[in-house]
């Protein structure tokens, strides 16, 4: 599902680091960088909804 978040974020020229201030997260929540190694196999809901909320895209985008 990384894959699917990281192409967004290129798409939309940001950062992980700029993700996780529109997300909501605290500045040094690694939560997005656990995400991104594989710490992190399967993001909860409400994690998703932030990135999606996050990147003004659908949830539909990251199926």
């Amino acid at each position: 599902m990384w894959k699917k978040v990281e192409a967004e974020l290129k798409k939309q020229n940001m950062s992980i680091y700029q993700l996780t201030i529109k997300a909501g997260l605290p500045r040094s929540n690694r939560t997005m960088y656990e995400f991104k190694y594989g710490h992190i196999k399967k993001p909860s809901f409400e994690l998703m909804c932030k990135i999606a909320d996050a990147l003004n895209v659908s949830l539909d985008v990251f199926r």
